[in-house]
This record gives C-alpha cells, sequence and structure tokens, in this order.
C-alpha cells in the first residue's frame, strides 16, 4: 500500500469539537445528500479520537438515513482504536489527503488538517482534495478552538473556494477579529492592512462597537444587529440555508469567498 499523503496531526479532539460545523453542514448540504444516491462522505484527519467522526455519522443520518461516513486518518494506531466503533455506514481508514475510499465523496469534512502546513501547501491539498470529489460535491475544511467554541472554515467545490464562514459561542470573544487567530491557513497570514479579510474584520469589529447598547440583551441580539449593520457594505449571504437571521442568532455568519480572496 502506497504511504499516505500528508503528516499527522496532534490529534486533539473531544466530545462535541465540531458541532458548529456539522450544525452548518446539516444545513447547507442536507438537500444534497439526501438527494445522492447512496451519498459518501469522508472525515479526513479525524484525530486520536473517533468520536468527532461518529458525531458526524449521526448527526447526518438523522437527515439522510442512506449516508455513509468514512473516517480517514494517517496515524495507523488511531485508525485501531478506532475500528471497533464502526458500524453499518461508517468505517475508519488507513489514509491521507490520497483519500482511499471506495468512490468519490459527495462530501469532505477536513478540520484542523491544514494549519501545520504552509500557505502553498495548503492551496496544494485543496486542489488535490478538489479532484476527488464526486459531481456537485463540496470540501468543508477549517479550525476551531481547542473546544470549538470558536471557528472558521472554508466551501470549497471543483472550481475552489465559494464561501467563508465564521462561527462563535456568544462567550468565548470579546470582539469579532478574536476569530483571526481560527482562519483558514490560506487567509491566517492575509489578516494585515491592505487585505480583504482584514477589512472584513475591522468592519466586523465596528459593527459589533456600534451595537454595543444591545448588549443589554444579550450577544446573540448584539451579533445579528453587528450582521445587519455589516450587510450595507459586505456581501453576507442573507438568506437560509447560508444566512439570515436564523443562522445570524447561532453565531454565524456566511459570506462570499470572493469578498475575502487574498490579493
Amino acid at each position: 500500500m502506497p504511504k499516505p499523503i500528508g503528516e499527522i496531526t496532534r490529534g486533539t479532539t473531544g466530545h462535541n469539537r465540531l458541532r458548529r460545523a456539522d450544525r452548518w453542514i446539516v444545513a447547507a448540504h442536507g438537500r444534497a445528500l439526501r438527494s445522492a444516491v447512496r451519498p459518501l462522505v469522508v472525515d479526513l484527519g479525524y484525530g486520536a479520537s473517533h468520536t468527532t467522526t461518529l458525531e458526524m455519522f449521526l448527526r447526518l443520518r438523522a437527515v439522510c438515513p442512506s449516508v455513509e461516513v468514512v473516517g480517514v486518518e494517517i496515524d495507523p494506531a488511531r485508525v485501531a482504536a478506532a475500528k471497533p466503533y464502526e458500524r453499518p455506514g461508517l468505517s475508519f481508514t488507513l489514509g491521507g489527503f490520497e483519500l482511499p475510499v471506495a468512490r468519490p465523496p459527495l462530501l469532505i469534512r477536513a478540520f484542523n488538517v491544514l494549519r501545520q502546513y504552509g500557505e502553498a501547501q495548503a492551496w496544494g491539498y485543496w486542489a488535490m482534495l478538489s479532484e476527488r470529489l464526486a459531481p456537485g460535491g463540496m470540501i468543508v475544511e477549517g479550525t476551531c478552538s481547542e473546544v470549538g467554541h470558536r471557528a472558521a472554515w472554508v466551501g470549497l467545490d471543483r472550481s475552489g473556494p465559494r464561501t467563508l464562514t465564521l462561527s462563535a459561542r456568544f462567550d468565548s470573544f470579546e470582539r469579532p477579529s478574536d476569530l483571526a487567530d481560527r482562519l483558514p491557513k490560506t487567509l491566517i497570514h492575509r489578516n494585515v492592512p491592505g487585505e480583504p479579510v482584514h477589512a472584513f474584520l475591522r468592519d466586523f469589529d465596528r459593527a459589533w462597537a456600534v451595537n454595543a447598547p444591545l448588549s443589554s440583551y444579550g450577544s446573540r441580539q448584539r451579533w445579528i444587529a453587528a450582521a445587519q449593520t455589516l450587510a450595507g457594505t459586505w456581501p453576507l449571504a442573507e438568506h437560509p440555508p447560508l444566512g439570515g437571521r436564523s443562522r445570524w442568532r447561532l453565531g454565524e455568519i456566511t459570506l462570499p469567498w470572493s469578498a475575502v480572496a487574498p490579493r
């Protein structure tokens, strides 16, 4: 068997660490999964525990009973530890970015796996994964904090990145730009003056500050108001399933990749 492509990650994981991303996946791609024949989902680099892959499987099965999920890990010991938790529709296999699965996946979740690479490598792995997608497939690639309270992810298809989403628990930050340390590898070093993502976070902080009086009604109302303020100058998704009040109230904001793409 060829050597898997990639490097072993730290493997940090935990219960509900990726709940925010899974919730978004269900909202954004649940319909596509339900309409597919034998939809396959890959959880790439699930880490030292099977936990987040199992949680993803259960969440997706709740909206698409026919979905199959494969956890792919580059560390043989982690795969061996996960094998006892397999069940119909859920399996674990050794591999890396080459994705050694039986058929092209409709969706790939890859969280906290690209932070250890350089920006050019991250772009290269995006391209590699995109080539392995089924027609109409998507990649959700991002990073989150140790307990999952702050996260950011990119939605990609075969044509490249399409969306950027920021998501946070309301008691996990002082201002929205605190989420900058969760930006994907292709953006994290672009958070400097002159780059669109820096301008967006700057304006988000301003919108957050302008709506400070709403804090007396709770951080959720302040976040919703800040999103409404931002929507005046930034092309936020303003309608379900990616945007609008129903998503903003969850501490989530999505905008087109083109708005924050590196210059």
